[in-house]
């Protein structure tokens, strides 16, 4: 994984805890948090797309980080 490239978000200014994302060969899309680098999720270009579009006409349930673990 050293040799992909990962992008955060523009909206994390220089936040340490954010989003990165990495677009690699096989069309796959890896996201992870970067405060566990270590753990990476992959996903299809498609479903990463469904996502942002939910999140951005409100369709998820807000959750904050406790709620979740």
């Amino acid at each position: 994984m050293d040799l992909v490239k990962w992008q955060k978000s523009s909206f994390s200014g220089q936040a340490s805890n954010c989003v990165n994302l990495a677009a690699v060969s096989s069309g796959t899309v890896w996201m992870r948090e970067s405060d566990d680098p270590a753990v990476v999720l992959a996903t299809t270009p498609a479903a990463l797309s469904g996502l942002l579009a939910a999140i951005r006409m409100g369709c998820l349930p807000a959750t904050s980080a406790r709620e979740i673990g």
